[in-house]
């Protein structure tokens, strides 16, 4: 990426600056502005995160708000209620007292002396989804968002269930905001005061993944704040993004096909990361697109921001199976609406292991039968990918040897494809409860096989989320399993592959039996949403400029990083485990002469096909020092479970220059509400 220096406006920073809420708790913002709003005022643009300004978001924050400050904008990061250098405390995600908190930041700032009234919110993640959701309410300032890698379905489409089906994700983040909830603000901002504030943190934070498995379905608890309820309450303009690595590949076109503003669409080849940081690659000139966006909506500047597609993306090309690309071949495609009217859904039925031709009509056959082992996903990757350490899918074969396998016969032209395809299945199971989880594999003339996308579905979820009911065993039911969206080109001479499995280890928790599932394949169809390679690309608009950004902080890498993915299989005792490592090492940020190491452990593990042996764990190391300093926060979240119930054990340890000051510990059971 390209530092930029030499910018359009001189400007100021101030790393410290309280906001006081209504019911008496001070947030702190860093604010970055031009010299030149003392005298003329300019939009403020906000983005509230609870992952450390000070710190933590240090590097990527020097990135975005300078830059876009030295565009003539000012530009606000505030560490949310409770993390960082605000007061109070975190409980959990998205609540309504963290939205109003946003809605007077907002008001706080449009009435600064140096803002003209008007305001924007941008973010990726957590920051997205508290620009959509605050869009949602309307504050009267907001006049456009830019977000990336975020969803408007906080139960369907985040990293807590996927078709009712619960995510290893869902222990994952809960272990992740544990840590960051009970971190320590820094001293030399809030003074003498830092240590009652950690304290008060740490003994009123609980481990997040009590709260989300007390709702195991579509509940008021996730529709609250989920836009999906009422995409009309969004009345500003959206510049949305994402990367069809990441998690949240899905909202983007959602969006785009239900909101009535205007709104440009744009995801590329990346993981959970901005456009202008993406990986895989190429990475684009998002800063620059963000700027336009600004310039066109706040500052009511006419610059064709919204000429062109309404969606731009990229169409992947084929690569071989890995964990991690640098770069993923491909072109930028450009659709002028969504749903795009050059999408033609081309339905597939299945039969004798093979995804037949469009309008080929199978005979009637007896059913194909899988059990799937619980070997099964050990190669899915994460949910969401961060590209580090490497976690995209390997070569599927090996899942594939415990899946029922369709494919096609070999392509004769390439086939493109974009958006959602669709499996809907004719199926009995043999227990009450069941999943299925179905992939979509290029499969390349020597027999590697890369996955190009997938989609779980709890069967007890077969009509509804909100009112799951239990199956029938041996009754027959139609089931929709909806695989992510994604843009991927299969060439002359690849097969398509489809894999349907009963199990999906560790990506997804297990359901309490061993299941065998029973699949009727001629009422049973694989449905693609095909991109005719004829199809007009609609690009034209002018080519993404290279990434730039600010000069980025300072910092010394004083212990080296660590990374693991490590599966591992006893073939005496038959333990298998996948274990995974995200260790920074110590960092010194020096600007602020402060010392940071970060260090994320995650397990996965089960005991040969028994899966009441499945078991997880997430446990953070977070350590704060500098001469006069030294804390450190240990937390360790631990979920087993029973045919009934799910068992979580649960840690929280503050220590002070060595000595441990703070420790409990939890151990609750919750019930399995058909899971």
């Amino acid at each position: 990426m390209r530092s930029v220096s030499n910018l359009p406006c001189e400007t100021t920073e101030e790393d410290h600056v309280v906001i006081p809420m209504s019911d008496g708790v001070n947030l702190s913002a860093r604010i970055w502005r031009p010299v030149s709003s003392d005298a003329e005022p300019v939009p403020a643009i906000l983005e509230c995160i609870p992952y450390r300004k000070r710190d933590l978001t240090s590097v990527r924050d020097s990135l975005h708000h300078p830059y876009i400050a030295g565009h003539g904008y000012a530009c606000a990061r505030v560490d949310i209620r409770g993390t960082g250098d605000s007061e109070g405390v975190l409980a959990d995600e998205y609540l309504e007292r963290e939205q109003a908190d946003t809605e007077e930041v907002l008001a706080w700032l449009a009435d600064q002396p140096w803002c003209d009234g008007s305001t924007g919110m941008m973010g990726i993640s957590w920051g997205a989804f508290a620009a959509l959701q605050v869009a949602a309410r309307q504050p009267p300032s907001l006049r456009a968002i830019a977000i990336s890698s975020f969803t408007d379905d906080r139960y369907a489409d985040d990293m807590h269930y996927m078709g009712g089906a619960m995510l290893s994700d869902n222990l994952a983040e809960a272990g992740t905001m544990f840590a960051y909830a009970t971190c320590p603000p820094d001293p030399a901002v809030v003074g003498e005061q830092w240590r009652e504030m950690w304290h008060q943190r740490m003994e009123h934070t609980s481990p997040w993944a009590l709260e989300w498995l007390r709702h195991q379905r579509r509940d008021a608890y996730w529709e609250h704040a989920s836009v999906c309820e009422d995409y009309s309450r969004v009345r500003c303009p959206v510049l949305a993004s994402s990367g069809w690595a990441d998690g949240y590949s899905n909202a983007v076109t959602r969006l785009l096909g239900n909101l009535d503003v205007p709104r440009r669409g744009l995801i590329g080849p990346w993981s959970h990361k901005f456009p202008h940081l993406g990986e895989p690659g190429p990475a684009i000139g998002y800063l620059q697109e963000v700027v336009a966006w600004w310039d066109h909506w706040l500052k009511d500047i006419d610059n064709g921001v919204m000429d062109g597609p309404m969606l731009q993306t990229w169409m992947q090309e084929s690569v071989p199976p890995s964990t991690s690309y640098e770069e993923r071949p491909g072109r930028w495609v450009g659709e002028p609406a969504w749903p795009s009217p050059h999408i033609e859904p081309t339905e597939h039925r299945l039969s004798r292991h093979r995804i037949g031709r469009p309008g080929e009509v199978p005979e009637a056959a007896d059913p194909l039968t899988v059990r799937s082992p619980l070997s099964v996903g050990q190669f899915a990757g994460k949910w969401a990918s961060y590209n580090a350490p490497p976690d995209l899918p390997y070569d599927q074969r090996e899942e594939d040897g415990g899946s029922l396998v369709f494919e096609t016969d070999e392509l004769t032209e390439q086939l493109e494809i974009l958006g959602s395809p669709t499996v809907r299945l004719e199926v009995s199971a043999s227990e009450p409860v069941a999943m299925v989880a179905a992939r979509l594999s290029d499969v390349a003339p020597d027999g590697s096989a890369t996955r190009v996308t997938y989609g779980l579905l709890n069967l007890t979820h077969c009509e509804t989320s909100k009112d799951p009911q239990p199956l029938e065993p041996g009754k027959r039911y139609r089931a929709t399993v909806q695989l992510n969206g994604v843009a991927q080109a299969f060439p002359a001479g690849h097969r398509i592959r489809l894999s349907l499995s009963t199990s999906y280890w560790p990506l997804a928790w297990p359901p309490p039996e061993p299941v065998t599932l029973n699949v009727w394949e001629g009422t049973s169809s694989l449905t693609l949403p095909v991109r005719p390679v004829s199809a007009p690309d609609h690009l034209s608009w002018k080519p993404f400029g290279e990434p730039e950004g600010a000069p980025p902080l300072a910092t010394t890498q004083l212990t080296p990083p660590e990374q693991r993915w490590e599966v591992r299989r006893d073939l005496i005792d038959y333990h298998s485990a996948l274990e995974i490592v995200k260790d920074g090492g110590l960092v010194r940020y020096e600007d602020i002469g402060l010392d940071v190491g970060l260090r994320a452990y995650e397990r996965y593990a089960a005991v040969a096909d028994d899966l009441t042996s499945v078991s997880g764990e997430a446990a953070w190391t977070m350590r704060f020092q500098r001469k006069d300093w030294d804390v450190r926060v240990e937390t360790r979240t631990v979920l087993r479970c029973t045919r009934t119930e799910f068992l979580v054990d649960a840690t929280l340890d503050g220590y002070e220059d060595g000595r441990r000051v703070f420790s409990r510990t939890w151990n609750e059971t919750l019930p399995r509400d058909l899971l």
